[in-house]
């Protein structure tokens, strides 16, 4: 069994300022540092973490050498990752002294592939794989019918959450991820009855420091878990550990409380720890963590 991440990879640069800007403010930063990140390369870090086998599908630019380093370093097999002439993606983190932050995206390679390339990375995958998405992508939609029409689970990130974006895919997805308030962003914009209506096998839905819930539809039950107490330094790349982690573990054959236990874990482990992808736990620290 194999994961195909079909994923973002960003250059995040980390501004620490003392709150995070107003509109209009300028607002001196006290420090700044750089790494890996993106929704998809943070996902399929955690989920190499936590023990899955995954294929990283994406694209960097001309300045992309040191961020293939870094995934190759983690663990993330790199082979299906496109080389193109722009510029890698990259984030503009804020993170204020409380933890929280604001991100600004530029898509760069990200959205630059082609359908054919796609074509070609998911000739491999079978009914025992997963394709897992996120909203930072091109061809979403064509990569989730075609991963449907070979067997395959299809999971989908909605975020950053655009309607549109997310009533096209939707169609294809086994598995959705999400945030409390993309879920009532894509409630409003659906005009659903009940998120049972959608379609799915289930929905992993993540409520910051309260904790996280899986509605697995098709056994009618509800999943959930209360959030562990930490100190936050950084939040960024929660969510994505969250999900990341949980795929994994319920690729690997654990039950969905089990698997929404560990991702719990790792989350909270995260958010005690400055960066993006390279502050991800490792199963070994989260299993530390419920000793």
């Amino acid at each position: 069994m194999t994961i195909y991440n079909f994923g973002s990879i960003n250059a995040d640069y980390f501004y620490q300022v003392p709150h995070n800007p107003a509109p209009g403010e300028t607002l001196a930063a006290t420090g700044l540092d750089h790494g890996l990140g993106g929704k998809g390369a943070n996902q399929s870090v955690a989920m190499v973490q936590a023990g899955a086998d995954v294929v990283h599908l994406g694209a960097v630019g001309r300045d992309g050498d040191w961020l293939l380093e870094r995934l190759v370093s983690l663990g993330v097999t790199t082979d299906a990752i496109a080389r193109l002439s722009c510029t890698s993606g990259h984030a503009i983190i804020t993170v204020a002294a409380d933890g929280e932050n604001a991100i600004t995206l530029y898509s760069g390679a990200n959205t630059a592939m082609s359908e054919t390339q796609l074509t070609q990375w998911l000739a491999p995958i079978r009914e025992d794989d997963w394709l897992v998405m996120q909203n930072e992508t091109a061809h979403q939609v064509y990569a989730a019918r075609m991963a449907r029409a070979q067997g395959a689970r299809v999971v989908y990130s909605a975020a950053p959450f655009e309607a549109n974006a997310a009533a096209e895919v939707l169609p294809f997805v086994n598995i959705l991820c999400a945030n409390e308030h993309e879920v009532e962003a894509l409630q409003q914009a659906q005009r659903l009855s009940s998120l049972a209506s959608l379609g799915l096998d289930g929905m992993l839905i993540t409520y910051g420091s309260k904790g996280a819930a899986y509605h697995d539809f098709s056994a009618d039950q509800v999943f959930e878990v209360a959030g562990i107490p930490v100190t936050p330094v950084d939040t960024t790349g929660a969510g994505d550990t969250f999900c990341g982690y949980f795929i994994a573990r319920l690729s690997l054959g654990e039950d969905p409380q089990t698997a929404l236990t560990c991702a719990n874990r790792a989350a909270a482990l995260k958010v005690t720890r400055s960066g993006t992808a390279e502050a991800i736990p490792s199963l070994q620290e989260v299993m530390e963590l419920a000793s």
